[in-house]
């Protein structure tokens, strides 16, 4: 099936409510096991192509195995730039064929967030392409993605509607408490559940975009620690944390960490109990099975399973 707009996806999730998982693809593996998910789960999706993903393995090498796994399934799904840091690059991956973009200026003051994001949905648009901003800043590490502790700041309930008038972008990632990384919290578990309820009734149906929002399971930290590891007491947002802020008009939830962990836990292992292997594919084949049953499992936490027979396919 081509590459969908989130144009069409949004819009049947917050109609049915569930949300539409944006996963992070590195490389070809990971592709294939959230691909193969997404076939059996008959669920629609996003591809999510980090500016590091597009250095590690070339634009061009990312384009024709997103083309091919679109090729393998009959079910809907977009291909989005993550945390896209200037018109340049947006331009570069919608001439690649993206059929969505993020332009994140969120570490500026609030009027140029505004100034850039406007002057990439002016491009875009012109090219039929929808775009997510993002107000408020997320603590954590991942990829390119970095902002030191402390300086997080929650997504303002009345910025939110004037940023989205003002910068015409197409959905919006809300900061309430989630953020990049294995170590998203340091006591317990906690988002800002009035904080996002407030945003919802300010911005009605607007599709609203959640990142930084991998559960890190104790199994896979447990796995991956007893085979060499060292991520002590890392930790994620909860699936029930997940499965409220849908509830609440979320239609977009980004998962990236708990990829790496379950390809990183399964391939240690390999490793650990056989360490006369040496072909690659004795070890990325069962990461790749790991990728696949996890993503399965975020399809339904998600509740986007079987959602694509909306869009008349198989």
């Amino acid at each position: 099936m081509p590459l969908v707009s989130t144009k069409e996806l949004f819009p049947r999730a917050l109609k049915h409510g569930y949300a539409v998982g944006g996963f992070n693809v590195n490389n070809m593996e990971i592709l294939q096991g959230i691909v193969n998910a997404l076939g059996e789960a008959k669920s629609p999706a996003i591809l999510q192509v980090s500016s590091g993903a597009r250095k590690y393995a070339s634009r061009k090498y990312l384009m024709h195995l997103v083309h091919a796994a679109t090729e393998s399934v009959d079910v809907p799904i977009a291909l989005h730039l993550d945390h896209g840091d200037s018109l340049e690059l947006c331009k570069s991956c919608v001439e690649d064929g993206f059929t969505s973009i993020m332009i994140d200026a969120s570490h500026h003051p609030f009027d140029e967030n505004i100034r850039v994001t406007k002057e990439v949905v002016e491009y875009c648009h012109d090219k039929g392409v929808p775009v997510e901003a993002e107000l408020g800043t997320l603590a954590g590490i991942e990829d390119d993605v970095q902002v030191a502790e402390g300086e997080e700041v929650f997504t303002d309930p009345d910025q939110a509607v004037e940023f989205i008038e003002r910068s015409g972008c197409d959905s919006l990632a809300v900061a309430i408490g989630t953020s990049h990384g294995a170590y998203k919290f340091k006591g317990a578990p906690m988002l800002d559940f009035e904080r996002l309820e407030e945003i919802k009734k300010r911005v009605g149906d607007f599709p609203l975009v959640l990142h930084g929002s991998s559960s890190v399971p104790k199994y896979l930290v447990d796995e991956c620690n007893k085979y060499g590891g060292d991520l002590p007491n890392a930790s994620g947002v909860t699936e029930e944390m997940i499965a409220k802020a849908r509830s609440m008009g979320v239609c977009k939830v980004n998962i990236d960490t708990d990829l790496r962990l379950a390809m990183t836990a399964t391939i240690r292992k390999v490793f650990a109990e056989k360490p006369v292997v040496f072909d690659p594919r004795e070890y990325l084949g069962p990461g790749r099975e790991a990728i696949q049953t996890l993503v399965r499992h975020k399809l339904d936490v998600l509740g986007s399973v079987g959602h694509a027979d909306e869009y008349n396919v198989v």
